[in-house]
């Protein structure tokens, strides 16, 4: 009988043993979990062709109407015609939905940031990513870098213009809810409001009207316009980005939207193996040096 107490005790203790390396063969591996390895639904949530979209097996992609060169061709985003169009479709394809499985949607350009639940799965219309705006919705990485320029007809005051100093004595006007708005209200700081309009068309009337003496919008477009749209007008200017991170336009979707990650994957592999540089190539290689206006 005095043996039966220590005998006990070393059953207990190999069971103990036994319990606890159930337990560590169970439990997740330290060097697992250093790896960062994902789990397998997070390995299926950006499985090529099967995100989970608006529309199952779709990709359900948003713009403004009308659609506006160069980044657009014939106001008809399904051709595949025009810078964004292009994007468009080459994020499609990296997210592995060909152009058949693409569906267009027309959403007005302030309507697409706003808070609320979104019809898309993303927006593509020359929305530049902001803090403010991020607050309502998600963006990709950017996929165009941009800068703002000043369209004034030829021969008038405007035209002249060598500094950001020199058109804060004129009418300066642009679209409601763009980047093009915000450079007039902070950085222009003009003397008289700036004349605000729902379209770029409303805009680019009022310059050829002469109810403004000047409209900012981004370079590309603001070359199209000159060229092709109101050839009487020239571009004044480029303003320099504000601080260092230059503006960047990026694509739009659902705040916490699930498909956030797997889309800016996507640009970022576009642009990593130059594809977004020769989309770029093709459709807007003649944007001009417009000088900078300081």
């Amino acid at each position: 009988m005095p043996h039966a107490p220590r005998a006990l005790r070393r059953a207990v203790a190999a069971a103990t043993v036994v319990l606890l390396a159930t337990a560590v063969g169970c439990a997740p591996q330290p060097e697992e979990q250093a790896a960062g390895k994902p789990s397998d639904g997070a390995v299926d949530s950006c499985a090529k062709g099967e995100l989970t979209t608006k529309a199952p097996g779709k990709l359900t992609i948003a713009t403004d109407k009308p659609a506006y060169e160069p980044w657009f061709k014939d106001d008809d985003p399904a051709n595949g015609k025009g810078f964004e169009s292009a994007v468009a479709y080459a994020v499609a394809k990296e997210l592995g939905y060909g152009e058949n499985a693409v569906v267009w949607q027309t959403v007005p350009f302030n309507k697409a940031f706003a808070p609320g639940e979104k019809t898309f799965d993303f927006d593509i219309n020359q929305v530049s990513i902001s803090t403010e705006r991020k607050k309502a919705v998600d963006f990709s990485s950017g996929y165009y870098d941009v800068r703002q320029a000043v369209i004034a007809l030829k021969g008038s005051k405007a035209a002249g213009a060598k500094s950001i100093a020199d058109l804060r004595d004129v009418k300066l006007g642009a679209q409601v809810g763009t980047t093009s708005l915000n450079y007039i209200h902070d950085v222009v700081q003009p003397k008289r409001a700036a004349a605000v309009y729902a379209k770029n068309d409303q805009a680019k009337s009022a310059l050829k009207n002469g109810q403004v003496d000047a409209v900012v919008t981004d370079l590309p477009t603001a070359f199209y316009i000159t060229s092709a749209e109101v050839t009487d007008a020239r571009i004044v200017g480029q303003f320099e980005n504000r601080g260092g991170t230059p503006e960047q336009f990026g694509l739009v979707l659902d705040k916490e939207s699930a498909l956030t990650s797997c889309v800016t994957r996507a640009v970022d592999a576009l642009r990593e193996d130059g594809t977004l540089a020769r989309i770029e190539q093709e459709w807007l290689s003649d944007a001009v040096d417009a000088p900078v206006l300081k």
